[in-house]
């Protein structure tokens, strides 16, 4: 039964607020200053109580003093800065760590995702949506390639994978306190939010938008980057790449049975042949090939789980700016870190 909107209107503890906002960066020094400019009065809007949390994920420009700044003037921005690059999918599970919002919204800090569509998904969440998700009504801003791209996984992540991805849905959507202590439990080192995401379930629903042109600089996702965080989400939610080998396998095994009984047959009835060199040649190296390509599949399997027993912290926290970044009740080990905040 869904909740009333007045069961929605505060923190739920004391201090705590009713919404946070987690934003991912990476040298996006050029853009967290019209990013806040555009979301805090569209927060002042919607809550009477909400903080901002950035995670640093190791920029090389002036993005960290620009988050001092930011921090400085308004005690409801907070950032985390780690101490390198670790990737995109983990600075949303360090913000998730660090965030008390009763909703917690994820926005991109390049603008394109419009602050002003918060206004929706906050709406949504009052009536009793646990999780509210934008939707790309087109992928106009994308190239020819990558759109295809794109079209080919979501494709075939539909077909093989454990869970559906709703069409057009990304990292932009907004998640009730609930949603984000289950994403919490999920310990996986090699992420795919988006399928991490559907994993959980919860009553969702999704929210039409278009997406904006970048403000300034290029985007960090090239597309070697891009294909591999595609395998990534196909590894981690389909054992598809395994299952081909099995396939292949017995189709090749029953076309080698039946070669070798059509040469018997051959050989009983009109007599030996010479067998020819290039054919052998052919075969072999074929057979090696796909051979060298599945052990390739395993072995990545075989990676991932090298690296989840391993159980190293997923990112390390070397700076906390603004206000007390308080981590949320420990839910497995994640981080190492060094606190240092900004003067208030």
């Amino acid at each position: 039964m869904a909740r009333v909107a007045t069961d929605r209107t505060g923190g739920d503890k004391p201090g705590n607020p009713e919404l946070s906002v987690i934003v991912p960066a990476f040298n996006e020094g050029s853009n967290v200053d019209e990013l806040v400019a555009r979301l805090v009065p569209v927060l002042d809007a919607l809550t009477s109580s909400f903080e901002i949390l950035f995670v640093d994920d190791g920029s090389t420009d002036d993005t960290p003093d620009r988050l001092r700044m930011l921090a400085l003037h308004d005690p409801r921005i907070r950032a985390l800065r780690f101490s390198r690059n670790f990737g995109k999918e983990i600075g949303l599970a360090a913000g998730l760590d660090h965030v008390r919002g009763d909703a917690v919204a994820i926005i991109d800090a390049d603008l394109q995702h419009p602050p002003e569509i918060l206004k929706d998904f906050i709406a949504h969440w009052r009536e009793g949506y646990e999780m509210v998700y934008g939707q790309r009504v087109d992928r106009s801003t994308d190239g020819p390639l990558r759109r295809w791209m794109t079209e080919r996984f979501y494709h075939l992540f539909h077909k093989f994978g454990e869970i559906p991805l709703p069409a057009g849905a990304g990292d932009f959507r907004l998640m009730d306190r609930k949603v984000v202590e289950a994403l919490r439990r999920l310990p996986e080192r090699a992420r795919f939010s988006k399928g991490l995401y559907a994993w959980v379930g919860f009553k969702s629903i999704g929210v039409p938008f278009e997406v904006q042109d970048r403000l300034h600089g290029q985007s960090k996702w090239g597309l070697p980057k891009l294909t591999r965080f595609a395998l990534d989400g196909l590894s981690s939610f389909s054992t598809l790449p395994l299952k081909l080998a099995t396939y292949l396998g017995i189709g090749i095994s029953i076309f080698a049975i039946t070669y070798a009984f059509g040469a018997v047959f051959r050989t009983l009835v009109w007599g030996s042949d010479v067998p020819g060199f290039p054919t052998l040649v052919v075969s072999v190296m074929f057979f090696s090939g796909i051979q060298l390509i599945f052990l390739g599949i395993i072995g990545e399997y075989i990676g991932r789980i090298f690296a989840e027993v391993k159980r190293r912290p997923l990112y390390i926290v070397a700076e906390e700016i603004g206000g007390e970044v308080e981590e949320a009740a420990p839910v497995r080990p994640r981080t190492s870190r060094t606190k240092s905040r900004a003067a208030p």
